[in-house]
């Protein structure tokens, strides 16, 4: 009696007085408190009465089940009652065995409880009910559906709980016709009528986009509930329809005069925008007047409302101060703290309620996994992968996505196709995220047979399909081959007039060096929109094309498309390639006066532009405060001091990253690595690259094996260069035999520039670097006949050396200079100024180096050659057309010589003026008679 009133204390003072005590009187005092909420307390009790030789009935371990149910923390004594269920014999009774599937659904043990399902011999609506909803809370609408048909066929009669869960299902599902199906289905067995059900259809309706139905359902129910005002408010708000929203909560309030936290996180969804914040800090202040600011419901679509507008203090504050916190809550902390780069957080987050054995669910786990989708968290994105197989999640598609995901941005794609062999199911995302792994990791080939396999198992292609692959190429060769023959495929299926297709294949094209194409797609889509014109800037910004990058640009401003982050993020790529400062400075002007400068992706890519215009600071004025600054931030400013060569504040900027700022990455290494290299410093290089791996977790990648042979070749360490190539964790590339090529030819050795030439001319025949780079060995060394053999090879193989040039640019005018060059307006003044200069840095000591003129002629000659060089036509040129005193800026396509270098330090000195000369491997600042690089480049 006193229990059925709520009065357990007293109902438990009376029990505890019993001088005898029978079987139903433990029954009736375990099942009282799970009632009202005591779980622990009853699984205690029903410890004790097992003590006392009592054995309990099917009611009372059902009531056991739902308590470790409900409680979302009582996993271990949930399994522990079914292994007791088992024993006992107790699997028969269909209420026990309900109640133990609704328990593996509810924790998200989908597997077990289709094994247990499988296994009972009697099954009612409820079971198969319960089964449904463990399914559709996992996220496998596709299951809920084949169930229910499973269901009808064996000719179980379903309730409106069945039907409210399936119609769910069904609003999930991209099916049109199965939509009508499940309404005729609904209106055949006369649940129309049903509120319930109709509550569900509307929902369905309003996720579809299908607002008119929802609308007519809602206005033929006779006697709405609040759950019917809810749904069409959650139905207007799902479609942005805000006024509608509103107006249904005014009606609402005049005709139900009943409001619920449930109608207020719906109003609370559609302010999840920066325009509608201000309406969502007012309902706020309404749920503090209703007193329904501590209600969980109301506290997570706050917590949603606030990460998606921006205000992640606000939201932090709130989380923390929840007094209570569901699934839902963590689940969105953690997915917010992934999309705002905070992995770390995320994963403190992930592992703080495992640790409260709290309940967890697939979404959980999805956004684990996508926490530890950065080459750094690789040992906790395997310890994630174990958990989730140690949880039976390994069979939901989600989770499965996501480890394709991760192991792809690992650089891991046998692990991701493992994952895809062993998946139950794989639906179009389970094939993208394969092909996008692929893709990302340049495996233009491996994606080709993805794709191939996707068609060959029935799965239909999306957009998303046709950009990933569209993605994976970046040579003419791979244009021709394949990207070709799959824009011929696309053009067939239709997805050509899909706008995030049309982009990527502007892309591709020019990724793939066929500029003409990409921007014939480009000028001849009727309608671009900014998203259009940034993807074909920043084709042109990527791919050496900087010029028309930036025309495109001014062209986008004059026909008003509105700029974005990542509009100002190719231009300044472009500025930054082309090394145009005054243009950068221009844009930057531009970003202030629209608001951009607070903006952190556009700030990074302006000091990337200012870093690589050897404005260094202007870098430091930009660069935010340490506990402001992105992984971004720190890499591009260890970059530019690389860069600079400003190899020392370089480390100690690693460094204070370490204390305060994100992990380093890929990147951050590898800016580390070519700092070391250029600064000579070889054992310290080394230490990193060991320390990359073993203390950071970062895989060692191509660029980082090239710095490493660039540390030994720079030092004149070559058989330590070559024995690495022959030890290294990935295959050698292009990259690693030029850099051991130019090793080779400042350093002199023909025997080992001769192998490196060749494995060069193997990978790409096509490559002049090989021939000239050998060429030059030969040169440096004598070889005098085989300098002259290679270059009949080349002109025989139809391939031109690159040639060298510098240029200057004043007053918004470039001028560009090649070797020998008398085409220029002032070709008799630059002449006659480097007389000048020879004969001022003669008197000051300066001898020419011939051993730079890699020609078989005289000294004489040799000498002069080197006098026309392009880098020395550039700074007379700059010398006589700029103030005195200012500093002087130049940039040449190719390294520097030896003899220049010298020539520039000379000139520093005599005539007191900082000249800043880029080549494409960093900046050489000459200040009195002195180079940054310390002559050590």
């Amino acid at each position: 009696m006193y229990a059925k009133f709520g009065d357990i204390e007293t109902a438990r003072q009376v029990f505890d007085r019993m001088p005898q005590r029978n079987e139903a009187s433990w029954n009736q005092m375990v099942s009282c408190c799970v009632r009202v909420g005591l779980y622990s307390e009853a699984t205690g009790l029903f410890g004790k009465m097992r003590i006392e030789g009592f054995e309990p009935n099917g009611f009372v371990i059902s009531s056991l089940i739902t308590a470790c149910t409900r409680s979302e923390s009582m996993v271990n004594e949930g399994l522990q009652l079914h292994n007791f269920v088992f024993k006992c014999g107790l699997l028969y009774d269909i209420f026990v065995a309900t109640a133990l599937l609704y328990f593996y659904g509810t924790y998200g043990f989908i597997v077990s409880a289709k094994d247990l399902f499988e296994e009972m011999t009697d099954r009612n609506v409820v079971t198969w009910t319960s089964l449904m909803v463990a399914f559709s809370d996992n996220g496998d609408s596709e299951e809920v559906i084949n169930l229910y048909k499973r269901m009808k066929y064996e000719g179980v009669n379903c309730n409106e709980n069945t039907l409210a869960t399936v119609i769910t299902s069904c609003g999930l599902l991209e099916d049109e016709l199965l939509s009508h199906q499940i309404l005729s289905h609904v209106s055949k067995l006369g649940f129309l009528s049903n509120v319930s059900v109709a509550n569900s259809l509307i929902s369905m309706f309003g996720s579809r986009g299908n607002v008119e139905n929802a609308v007519d359902v809602f206005e033929r129910i006779k006697e709405r509930d609040t759950i019917s005002w809810n749904a069409i408010i959650s139905a207007y708000a799902h479609n942005e329809l805000h006024e509608q929203c509103l107006r249904h909560f005014s009606r609402m309030r005049i005709c139900h005069n009943e409001i619920n936290s449930t109608t207020l996180s719906s109003l609370l969804s559609v302010c999840s925008s920066p325009d509608h914040l201000k309406l969502g800090e007012g309902l706020h202040a309404l749920v503090f007047k209703l007193g329904v600011d501590l209600n969980i419901c109301v506290c997570n679509t706050l917590l949603n409302m606030y990460f998606e507008t921006g205000r992640v203090k606000d939201a932090d504050f709130l989380f923390r101060e929840m007094p209570a916190k569901d699934l839902i809550s963590w689940n969105l902390i953690i997915s917010f703290y992934v999309q705002d780069g905070d992995c770390l957080d995320a994963l403190n987050a992930f592992s703080k309620l495992l640790g409260m054995k709290k309940s967890f669910n697939y979404v959980t786990f999805a956004s684990a996994l996508a926490a530890c989708s950065y080459p750094e968290f690789l040992k906790e994105g395997k310890i994630v992968h174990a958990l989730v197989i140690l949880f039976g999640l390994h069979e939901n598609s989600v989770i499965g996505n996501s480890l394709i995901t991760m192991y792809g941005k690992y650089g891991m794609m046998t692990e991701a196709k493992r994952v895809v062999e062993a998946m139950p199911k794989r639906d179009v995302v389970t094939w993208n995220s394969l092909i996008g792994g692929h893709a990302e990791n340049e495996e233009p080939e491996e994606a080709i047979k993805a794709f191939r396999l996707m068609r060959e198992q029935g799965t239909p292609e999306n957009y998303i399909t046709m950009v990933n692959i569209l993605g994976a190429f970046w040579t003419g060769n791979q244009l021709v081959r394949q990207g070709m023959p799959i824009h011929a495929r696309i053009t067939l299926t239709g997805f050509e007039s899909d706008d995030y297709v049309k982009n990527s294949l502007i892309t591709m094209y020019g990724k793939c060096g066929d500029f003409y194409s990409s921007n014939f797609i480009f000028h001849g889509l009727p309608n671009k929109n900014s998203i259009t014109w940034n993807a074909v800037v920043a084709a042109n910004a990527h791919h050496g094309h900087g010029e028309e990058a930036l025309k495109l640009f001014r062209e986008m401003i004059n026909v008003r498309v509105p700029l974005d982050q990542f509009s100002f993020s190719a231009s300044f790529a472009a500025a930054a390639n082309l090394a145009i400062v005054e243009e950068g400075k221009q844009i930057h002007s531009l970003v202030i006066k629209l608001g951009f400068n607070s903006n952190l992706y556009v700030i990074n890519a302006l000091m990337d532009m200012y870093g690589k215009c050897g404005e260094m600071n202007d870098v430091l004025k930009l660069v935010p405060e340490p506990i402001y600054r992105t992984r971004l931030s720190w890499n591009v400013l260890i970059s530019a001091l690389s860069r600079h060569g400003c190899f020392h504040e370089a480390r100690e900027t690693f460094y204070e990253m370490l204390k305060v700022g994100p992990k380093p990455d890929h990147v951050t290494f590898v800016s580390l690595l070519s700092a070391c290299s250029h600064g000579g410093l070889v054992n310290e290089g080394l230490w990193y690259f060991k320390s990359m791996t073993k203390d950071y977790g970062v895989p060692p990648g191509i660029e980082h094996c090239v710095c490493i042979i660039d540390l030994y070749g720079r030092s004149g360490l070559l058989s330590e260069a070559e024995s690495f190539i022959e030890e290294m964790p990935v295959p050698p590339n292009e990259l690693v035999w030029r850099s051991l090529l130019a090793a080779c030819k400042t350093h002199g050795n023909l025997e080992l520039g001769k192998k490196a030439a060749k494995k060069l001319v193997e990978l790409d025949p096509s490559d002049d670097s090989a021939y000239v780079l050998y060429s030059n060995v030969c040169a440096t060394t004598g070889k005098w006949e085989e300098v002259e053999s290679i270059r009949q090879k080349m002109v025989i193989n139809n391939i031109k050396k690159k040639p060298a040039c510098s240029w200057v640019k004043l007053k918004n005018k470039v001028s560009l200079f090649g070797m020998g060059d008398d085409s220029h307006p002032q070709a008799k003044q630059i002449y006659s100024k480097l007389d000048e200069i020879r004969k001022m840095i003669k008197e000051a000591g300066y001898v020419a180096d011939t051993s730079f003129a890699l020609h078989d002629t005289d000294e004489e000659q040799k000498e002069q050659n080197l006098w026309n060089h392009s880098e020395r036509l550039a700074l007379a040129f700059g010398l006589i057309n700029t103030p005195e005193g200012s500093t002087l800026r130049i940039f040449k396509n190719l390294r520097v010589c030896g003899d220049c270098h010298s020539f520039y330090k000379f000139v520093s000195g005599i005539i007191r003026r900082e000249i800043v000369l880029r080549d494409p491997y960093r900046f050489h600042h000459f200040r009195n008679g002195e180079c940054s690089c310390c002559d050590y480049w």
